[in-house]
């Protein structure tokens, strides 16, 4: 019961924006997730390589914000994960990345 009422009250706790916030990111990385079942030419590639670069310009932030918040870090690190995927599949769609036939096989 301390352990919980030292979390409630904590900087970083549910009573601040430093968890309510990477909370409402985690719709970003849900909606992600499902974009992976659509067809790679619907991914726009600008918007995916913003997303990245957002991603982590904030990772960055909340490495370095006192206290510093491991739940924004890493919310963004998997947003991070999950539109590099993204981006390689728009890559892969319009022939960026081309696929090495000895290992397609």
């Amino acid at each position: 019961m301390a352990t919980f009422k030292a979390f409630l009250n904590s900087p970083v706790g549910p009573k601040t924006t430093h968890f309510w916030g990477p909370v409402a990111n985690w719709g970003i990385i849900t909606a992600g997730i499902l974009d992976t079942q659509k067809p790679p030419d619907v991914i726009s590639g600008n918007m995916t390589s913003v997303m990245c670069v957002y991603s982590a310009l904030f990772m960055r932030f909340a490495w370095m914000v006192k206290p510093r918040n491991y739940f924004l870090l890493v919310t963004h690190a998997s947003n991070e994960t999950v539109q590099l995927y993204q981006l390689s599949r728009w890559a892969k769609a319009q022939g960026y990345l081309k696929q090495n036939p000895d290992k397609a096989a």
